[in-house]
């Protein structure tokens, strides 16, 4: 398995630099950003505001990308309420929240580990998809500057756009 497709847009901003033909036809990115799903809960939806605008500006998100967003938001809030549940149990019996003790004596793992774990692997599945992992942006060719700062900050004596 190869290397995963860098997305036309991101491309195009940078050059070409593999000057390879590009596709024609290629629609530009809307100017109004897609709802978020109408099944999502709070936390999903706070996840949704969060990132969804970012992924608009930079040219990413699409109204058909709607509904792979929705489901890495709807993770999103799966892994969290999974976590929360198992941090409800940790003031519980010795154990905390890692195993259970079943009808017969039995310790098992806590099935909301098993919830957690799944959800968190799911995000991570999603949220490549759209460069938000590390990994993911490297190989989009995404450059974060830790420090916040435009490559174009100093220039002309005018510092992040401030005298």
């Amino acid at each position: 398995m190869g290397r995963k497709a860098k997305p036309i847009e991101l491309k195009v901003k940078e050059g070409n630099p593999g000057k390879q033909r590009l596709p024609s036809g290629v629609p530009a990115p809307p100017d109004d950003m897609p709802d978020a799903p109408c099944h999502l809960d709070d936390y999903g939806r706070q996840e949704w505001e969060r990132i969804a605008d970012g992924l608009n500006v930079m040219g990413i998100l699409r109204n058909v990308d709607q509904n792979i967003l929705g489901a890495y938001c709807a993770s999103y809030s799966r892994w969290r309420h999974a976590e929360e549940a198992l941090n409800e149990f940790k003031k519980g019996p010795q154990f905390g929240a890692l195993l259970l003790k079943t009808i017969s004596g039995n310790w098992i793992q806590n099935p909301l580990i098993g919830i957690a774990n799944k959800a968190a692997a799911d995000m991570v599945k999603y949220a490549s998809e759209f460069g938000l992992t590390p990994a993911a942006r490297a190989s989009l060719g995404i450059k974060n500057d830790p420090r916040g700062r435009s490559k174009f900050d100093g220039l002309i004596g005018i510092k992040g756009g401030k005298k």
